[in-house]
């Protein structure tokens, strides 16, 4: 049997009953989405909701009588419940419907009025207890073009609730993922009927949700656009030229307004986004440089939470979206990077901007709270002290050196009338909820104080009458209480009943005491409750009134976030480059790639106290010096110069300073990276061939405006087919102009240092090593010229394996080093000369010598002979066979050498 609902006349509901007749037609209204539907002091979800949420929730899962039909699964939980529940069924990817009771059960005839009054999604949220304050929240609309004109290219649009944020721009099919993956959408709407045509995109996590075709219709969206916007045309942004990408525009405000059973005033302009302005950044590159989180999936360990010292939640947001869209014009850069410089330099002035900063709060997500009317009281407070550092900051940048900060300054909107408006109105702390009562400050409506005069002094009057009717009776134990059912009454023990007044009238029995009402009791409690009910009402009409009025200056306080957030990720920035001294960059149009001493953010903030980051160098010139082979031991830092030079490069195209001595930055126009193992065993996809995926990506796409960092491409598979691919990879990216980007080229292959022979624009460098007493010391500097030696065992040995693997590793190691690495008789060119006894970086003649034979065959026709290395213990049974004379043996000298040839091969 089903809990009784408090305050639900009908607490039956089999389906036949108006109540779940109801049920069904609101249902009906929201198909998809899972309908929480308010009974009493319970949200109840039936059938397959109810499933769903038992399974998300963990919570009980009951049925309900349905008469002669089957039992109505039902699940629910307590209102006050919703904040932690619904977070959890949005995070599982459900769209939840929110139904409430439209009016007082007491008051009601029938069933209880209902209606949904909110829909929850995963890209539209708008509850406080689900906004990450340094995360935006983009649903993201996407329209593959079907005509002839538009093949090849998709619309995009993405919109955040949140704050108003609304964009629209086209790319190629090419850059789809990419773009994808740079917007990062908590949700993604697509025409149900291109649904298979939309790609997954690794990582990106995000929920897709097929949507009506018609949603998507050209005359539908510019009808929904032009209404909402309240324009003639689509002219006026500049943006009436993407036909596919207003389609989805439309389509995506219409989806959040529907969610929002209303209009969106917070959104109130309509943005082109322009994917060129911006680096692109493919999903193993944010992955492998570790942007916006680490391995553990935090910020832990990741390069924001290095930069991160934002002082405001907008800010925040705004400075992980410049990481993830690092810019192409050198312009927008040097504009970016200028201003955090003035900053740098002007320790003063940065530290008050950022005092004054701290009391700003989040008034990017208040402005937009206050225009959809869902501020509360501690809301208005806050975007009050918010607005009273504006004049503060103004005052601070105005006239300053730095263009960038001045015309920051002249932006800044005072809204001085706002703010005093909401210090007038609101008490300092005001309660959580309007409901609360008590938000408005005395002194601000004279009728309020009257009412608030009058419960108050009514509430004297009653403590006046409890000492009255205890001197009058005598009975020192008499109190005069209040519930909502009964309102004020008086209550005494039965050990008093003998002395109770006559004029008093029984109200209720209870065990152990009675309880009573007089005349000029109740007549009180009318007054006082009368008071109390227009008070509540009153407070309620000020403050609509207050937050309708403070949405007039909507506009002018949300161009104010966007600069205060805009100052505070500088800040951050700034701060960032004076406590780790970073420098500020050269970026240019040039392609040139030079960085002196550079070091990785991230880790030289790891390292131990005292232990210091031991910074390298890398220069590159696709005119002179296109591609770096760097070749060295393992762990010996390899992969971190790869790292840092694709982080300081990205670093000097957000406008900020970077983790080096000096830096000049030629404009990349993508980072694309190879880095590290992983699989993808859904797909069916093993470690090698994930690899290649990404290899292919990258030469499909690179531009020579790119940057390429390639660490053991070909480490996946056997030696002389990673030897081969590593090799033909090296080759066309020196020799294919559509892809001669620079290259930094990690690899144990160090066959490949040879190629510097035959390629003008290829370099080698190693990172150096020292042995000594028969032990390797990683010294992680990076020099001129190819190693030879990987030291992997030594790697072993410090991992901790056993003495007797290690040895045996060795053992092998020398036998498969002496032998030959042999070519097969193809067509060769001639040589260049002999091949020198030693090389000039020290590596081993025989090394050398394999490199040099493999490189005189030319790119086309060489290829690897397979060898079969023998087995040492066979090696050393043969010797002993061969020592052994069989005629002159004992039989005692036989069983002797047997046990000696067991040994050999144990």
């Amino acid at each position: 049997m089903a809990r009784p609902r408090k305050g639900e006349s009908d607490d039956a509901a089999p389906k036949e009953t108006p109540l779940m007749r109801q049920y069904a037609k609101i249902k009906e209204r929201h198909p998809g989405a899972i309908l929480l539907f308010r009974m009493g002091d319970f949200y109840e979800t039936f059938d397959d909701d109810a499933v769903t949420v038992s399974r998300v929730l963990g919570i009980t899962l009951t049925r309900r009588s349905n008469g002669g039909a089957a039992a109505t699964p039902l699940a629910g939980f307590p209102h006050h419940a919703l904040d932690a529940h619904l977070p959890r069924l949005v995070a599982a990817g459900h769209r939840v419907a929110i139904c409430e009771q439209m009016e007082d059960p007491k008051y009601a005839r029938g069933i209880v009025k209902r209606d949904v009054t909110e829909v929850v999604t995963p890209g539209v949220v708008l509850h406080d207890g689900m906004l990450d304050p340094k995360r935006t929240t983009y649903v993201l609309a996407v329209r593959f073009g079907t005509d002839r004109s538009d093949a090849g290219l998709a619309g995009l649009s993405f919109l955040d609730a949140s704050t108003g944020e609304f964009f629209v721009t086209e790319v190629p099919l090419g850059r789809l993922d990419e773009t994808i993956l740079t917007i990062a959408p908590a949700e993604i709407l697509i025409d149900k009927r291109q649904r298979e045509l939309l790609p997954p995109v690794r990582g990106a996590g995000y929920t897709v949700t097929p949507v009506e075709d018609w949603t998507f219709g050209a005359d539908f969206a510019h009808e929904v656009l032009v209404r909402h916007f309240k324009t003639h045309s689509l002219k006026g942004f500049g943006v009436d030229e993407m036909r596919l990408g207003l389609r989805a525009a439309g389509s995506a405000l219409y989806y959040v307004g529907e969610t929002q059973k209303g209009s969106l005033p917070q959104v109130r302009r309509l943005q082109r986004y322009a994917a060129d302005d911006f680096m692109a950044l493919d999903p193993q590159t944010k992955r492998n440089l570790e942007l916006v989180a680490g391995t553990s999936g935090t910020e832990e360990g990741s390069l924001i939470g290095i930069l991160d010292e934002t002082l405001t939640p907008m800010g925040a947001r705004l400075l992980r979206k410049w990481l993830v869209r690092p810019l192409c014009r050198v312009e927008s850069i040097d504009k970016r990077a200028s201003a955090v410089e003035a900053l740098v330099r002007d320790d003063r002035l940065r530290e008050r901007v950022r005092d004054e900063l701290k009391h700003a709060g989040d008034l990017e997500r208040l402005t937009a709270k206050v225009a959809s009317g869902r501020a509360n009281p501690r809301d208005l407070v806050a975007l009050g002290r918010s607005l009273r550092q504006i004049p503060n900051v103004k005052a601070l940048l105005e006239g300053h050196a730095c263009s960038t900060l001045r015309k920051l300054a002249e932006g800044l909107k005072l809204c001085a009338d706002a703010a005093e408006r909401i210090e007038a109105a609101l008490v300092d702390d005001p309660p959580a909820t309007l409901a609360d009562g008590g938000c408005i400050r005395d002194g601000f409506h004279a009728d309020l104080d009257e009412l608030r005069d009058l419960t108050r002094n009514g509430k004297d009057w009653v403590a006046r009458l409890q000492a009255t009717e205890i001197e009058r009776s005598g009975i020192t134990s008499l109190k005069i209480r209040y519930n909502r059912v009964f309102g004020y009454f008086i209550e005494i023990t039965n050990a008093h009943r003998d002395r109770i007044p006559a004029d008093y009238i029984r109200k209720q029995t209870l065990v152990g005491a009675e309880r009573y009402v007089t005349p000029a009791l109740k007549e009180q409690e009318e007054k006082i409750l009368s008071a109390e009910e227009k008070m509540v009402r009153l407070e309620g009409e000020l403050f609509t009134r207050l937050r309708l009025t403070l949405a007039d200056d909507g506009a002018a306080m949300a161009a104010n976030a966007q600069l205060l957030a805009f100052l505070d990720a500088l800040g951050s920035l700034a701060e960032v480059a004076v406590r780790y001294h970073y420098v500020r960059p050269t970026v240019d149009a040039s392609r040139v790639l030079n960085i002196v001493e550079g070091r990785h953010p991230v880790v030289e903030r790891a390292l131990p106290p005292g232990e210091p980051f031991i910074p390298n160098s890398v220069d590159l010139d696709p005119e002179t010096r296109q591609v770096l082979v760097i070749t060295g031991p393992n762990m010996a830092g390899k992969s971190v110069v790869l790292r840092q030079t694709g982080l300081i490069v990205l670093l000097a195209q957000v406008g900020s300073f970077v983790p080096a001595r000096e830096a000049h930055v030629g404009v990349v126009d993508r980072i694309y990276t190879r880095v590290g193992a992983s699989d993808n065993l859904a797909a069916g996809e093993s470690t090698f061939l994930v690899e290649m995926n990404e290899t292919a990506n990258i030469l499909n796409n690179a531009t020579p405006r790119s940057l390429i960092l390639l660490d053991e491409v070909g480490r996946g598979t056997s030696t002389f087919d990673g030897l081969s691919i590593a090799w033909a990879l090296a080759e066309y990216l020196h020799e294919t102009p559509a892809v001669a980007a620079r290259t930094l080229f990690a690899t144990h292959y160090h066959e490949l240092n040879a190629l510097a022979d035959r390629l003008p624009r290829l370099a080698n460098a190693r990172v150096q090593v020292e042995e000594h007493e028969g032990r390797v010391v990683f010294l992680r500097r990076l020099v001129e010229g190819g190693a030879d030696h990987s030291y992997g065992i030594e790697v072993a040995r410090m991992a901790g394996l056993p003495p007797a693997v290690i040895a045996r590793a060795r053992e092998i190691l020398h036998h498969l080093e002496a032998q030959p690495v042999t070519v097969d008789d193809a067509p060769r060119a001639a040589p260049r000369g002999d091949g020198p006894e030693t090389s000039g970086d020290g590596a081993s003649v025989p090394a050398v010598r394999r490199a040099e034979r493999a490189a005189s065959v030319p790119a086309a026709e060489f290829q690897f002979g397979l060898f079969a290395a023998p087995d040492p213990r066979l090696e050393r049974l043969a010797e002993a066979l061969e020592s052994v004379d069989a005629d002159r043996l004992t039989p005692i000298e036989a069983l002797l050498k047997l046990a000696e040839l067991k040994r050999i091969m144990r």
